[in-house]
């Protein structure tokens, strides 16, 4: 107890010498072992100027699609989502019934559940911003995508089904916007937030508005009549958006400004 006192006497010292400021210190946890804590500050880069920027399309169906024509498919994800929820169901009404031991056991494997439908999607998303910032990083570009916050609010006023509502609500588009911010400040790589308003519903390259089915987008401006992979035009759309914020006054979008189609997304 002596060697402890006196170790604690000089580690006390060494943290009353050591500049106030910082951080690092000798500390005695609880489980009677000693640690050094040391803090470590870096300064991220800064951010690279690039008239570039890469468009991101968010959704469920397709959990991302960028305008360099990569995607990553939501359908394991939602095969995933819906076997948790039909297990969690079958032990919580098991839990509720059945013998003492049955109940208990039931309790235990939802306790030893918990948590893995969060960390999957975790993983899903990490490794999806950690693709798109390199491909950035690569490209020397931003990245835009859009402001989704408050979609949930908007579509669940609408009349759906419980799964499509439960779909919807467990949609982690803000948790893959935070990885994907925090990873561009890491890596110098601006990102630019836009309105969502039209940008799936606008054709990319004359900027009227068309139809969307599904996966397919059809432009109705006869002179253009584009149609391919809806989630593709709306991460162009974003793209163009995002040029027109990251160059305002010189981007092909604001050139095209007055094109009916444009227009009457605005209104």
């Amino acid at each position: 107890m002596e060697t402890a006192g006196s170790f604690a006497a000089a580690c006390n010292a060494i943290n009353a010498t050591v500049n106030p400021k910082l951080t690092n210190r000798v500390c005695l946890h609880r489980d009677g072992y000693w640690y050094v804590h040391i803090q470590l500050k870096s300064e991220p880069p800064k951010p690279i100027k690039s008239n570039i920027v890469i468009g991101v399309d968010l959704g469920r169906r397709e959990i991302a699609k960028t305008s360099t024509d990569k995607g990553w498919e939501g359908k394991q994800l939602n095969k995933t989502r819906d076997k948790y929820t039909r297990v969690r169901a079958s032990l919580q009404k098991k839990a509720t019934q059945g013998t003492r031991t049955t109940r208990r056991r039931c309790r235990t494997v939802l306790k030893r559940l918990s948590g893995r439908e969060r960390r999957f999607q975790k993983w899903i998303n990490h490794n999806i911003s950690k693709s798109i910032i390199e491909e950035a990083k690569a490209l020397k570009s931003a990245v835009a995508i859009e402001d989704l916050i408050g979609i949930r609010e908007r579509t669940n006023e609408k009349p759906r089904t419980k799964s499509e509502r439960r779909r919807s609500n467990s949609w982690a588009f803000y948790q893959l916007r935070i990885f994907l911010e925090y990873k561009g400040i890491k890596e110098g790589i601006e990102m630019i937030a836009i309105p969502p308003a039209y940008t799936s519903q606008t054709c990319h390259c004359c900027l009227h508005i068309g139809q969307r089915t599904n996966k397919q987008f059809k432009c109705t401006n006869l002179v253009c009549g584009w149609l391919g992979d809806a989630d593709f035009n709306g991460a162009k759309m974003i793209e163009l958006w995002g040029c027109a914020v990251n160059q305002p006054g010189g981007s092909e979008l604001l050139s095209c400004a007055i094109e009916p189609g444009l227009l009457k997304a605005h209104t």
